[in-house]
């Protein structure tokens, strides 16, 4: 797992945002587009909660996988909640973590990522998104 990677983000995304909300005042910080941006900045973006089991084995699987995906604990983002709620807006209301997205389209949650684990589609997506080249 790249938690380094998400800090480096994290705080390449701060720059960008006090950049962005001074030029257009505080609408730039939508939370929904918060969370589309930084899914959409790596081949594979994990949002979770630290003390979250399910979000434990799943940046698990995909670390035995050989992928390492960049990391985002809501927990430890001032501004978490609020990605959490948008992101259980995007499940349609479900429980909001973990989510991943693979190449920054939204696969889901835990049971989206384990049914495409076991049924042989997720492979396939994340090579497609060059998280994987074997």
């Amino acid at each position: 797992m790249h938690y380094q990677a998400a800090a480096e983000s994290w705080g390449q995304y701060m720059h960008q945002a006090a950049a962005s909300a001074h030029r257009v005042g505080a609408g730039a910080a939508d939370p929904l587009e918060r969370v589309e941006r930084l899914a959409s900045e790596n081949a594979v973006v994990v949002f979770s909660v630290s003390t979250c089991c399910m979000c434990h084995a799943v940046k698990r699987l995909f670390c035995g996988m050989g992928v390492n995906p960049t990391v985002y604990e809501l927990d430890e983002d001032p501004r978490g909640k609020e990605m959490e709620k948008a992101l259980a807006r995007l499940l349609g209301g479900a429980p909001a973590v973990p989510v991943v997205f693979i190449g920054g389209k939204l696969v889901g949650a835990m049971d989206r990522v384990m049914a495409s684990h076991i049924n042989g589609t997720l492979v396939p997506l994340l090579k497609e998104a060059g998280a994987l080249w074997l």
